[in-house]
């Protein structure tokens, strides 16, 4: 797998949402390389991925310096850091996950020659554990195999948490370790039409959280678990795929039934794949992907990209 490219007249910015205001800023912008998925460090850092390998830049701003990792295949977007802040967790292009130094240097393979391709995306609060998206492909429709599994970080034990025939994906633990929360197609008769669920981690007590006309991927929460972000793509999108008009949506509490978007943007895969909340909770961070016209202007959000698109239009 190639590390995704951006398109002709396109950037990528990584952004900050601050909770308080709704206030948005550019932490770096890029007309050369894809960027996607941050993570916060607790040093005040963005840990994003691009051209196969994982970048650290200033959440204040600043330009991206690489991560020397040895020892791993390209990377793709999937990447936790660690409850102490000291190691972060991978996933690589050869479908296995590593452990590596943040500050660089020698990783460890987590995962077993199982058969299996294993996606990160959750870190258990303890550090014990993984929860990942596991699939053994199936001929064209390999993603219809995804389930969630638990591995614990030394390798040793790895059972299912979702046996359902999938497919599931972005599972991420509560900031206590009692639920994971993921997307789901199994409420649904229509392919591709992913809602947003919870279980415990024994496999116990699933319920759905989401249930709206629209495509729910990636639920992250908020590190006092007063509030979880997620990405909503339009109806009937098919997967996470890239460049489509996408919206951020945030749930307070737990009033699923009531989610408020706060940003809508150029975008999807790359833009929320990871846990992207600041360790206060103050604010989050993602990746968007807009386009440039002819004169050279940006869209600067999905709205702004539809109305330079009928301006354009009409100019032909």
């Amino acid at each position: 797998m190639e590390a995704r490219v951006l398109a002709a007249e396109q950037v990528c910015r990584i952004r900050v949402w601050e909770r308080s205001t709704g206030r948005l800023r550019t932490v770096h912008e890029s007309g050369s390389t894809l960027f996607e998925a941050p993570n916060w460090s607790v040093g005040g850092e963005l840990i994003v991925n691009g051209d196969g390998v994982l970048w650290r830049v200033a959440a204040a701003g600043g330009d991206p310096a690489p991560i020397g990792i040895a020892g791993v295949p390209d990377l793709n977007n999937d990447h936790v850091l660690a409850p102490d802040g000291r190691s972060v967790f991978v996933s690589a292009n050869d479908w296995h996950l590593y452990e590596a130094p943040l500050e660089g240097g020698a990783a460890r393979r987590i995962t077993a020659e199982d058969g299996a391709m294993h996606f990160l995306h959750g870190v258990r609060p303890d550090g014990r554990a993984l929860a990942y998206v596991r699939l053994t492909p199936q001929g064209e429709n390999w993603w219809a195999s995804a389930t969630i599994h638990e591995l614990t970080v030394d390798g040793s034990v790895d059972r299912a948490v979702t046996t359902h025939p999938g497919p599931a994906d972005g599972c991420e633990y509560s900031p206590d370790g009692a639920w994971i929360y993921f997307n789901t197609e199994q409420f649904s008769t229509r392919a591709g039409h992913a809602q947003i669920a919870r279980v415990r981690p024994d496999g116990s007590a699933l319920e759905q959280l989401t249930a709206d006309e629209r495509v729910n991927w990636f639920p992250h929460c908020s590190p006092a678990g007063d509030a979880f972000v997620y990405l909503s793509y339009p109806p009937g999108t098919h997967g996470h795929p890239a460049d489509l008009p996408v919206e951020i949506r945030m749930v307070d509490g737990d009033r699923w039934d009531a989610p408020t978007t706060i940003v809508r943007l150029h975008g999807g895969q790359g833009t929320l794949n990871v846990n992207s909340w600041a360790p206060d909770g103050s604010a989050i961070a993602y990746v968007d992907y807009p386009l440039s016209g002819r004169s050279g202007r940006l869209y600067r959000s999905a709205d702004d990209r539809a109305e330079q698109l009928e301006v354009r239009t009409r100019e032909l």
